[in-house]
């Protein structure tokens, strides 16, 4: 979003913490030549969707009875869901994203 109303990428303040600058200076980075830190962590994602797979994966609508997890520091979700636990009909199958980190992609599995 900041790029799209023309903020440079690298004014942008977590752009520059990330290459280990200060997130206030609006010098310019030379990003085909400037090393960033070492990558601690990997993280992997999953979709969370309500598809029907007896009629090709299409979306469908309903009920949600019950979503039940447990967040802990490695693993997180997040689910948009209705008041009443329901999936609108015109809306997009996705309700929600599940995410794990590990210091490999192995471990983040």
């Amino acid at each position: 979003l900041q790029i799209a109303m023309g903020i440079p990428l690298a004014n942008i303040p977590d752009i520059r913490r990330f290459f280990g600058l200060d997130p206030q200076d609006t010098g310019s980075i030379d990003f085909m030549t400037t090393d960033y830190p070492p990558i601690q962590y990997h993280v992997l994602a999953a979709r969370i969707t309500a598809e029907n797979p007896d009629e090709g994966l299409k979306p469908t609508s309903g009920k949600i009875n019950s979503i039940r997890f447990m967040s802990s520091g490695d693993c997180w979700g997040y689910f948009s869901v209705g008041l009443n636990g329901g999936i609108h009909e015109f809306a997009d199958s996705q309700f929600g994203h599940v995410f794990a980190r590990g210091k490999n992609r192995e471990e983040s599995r």
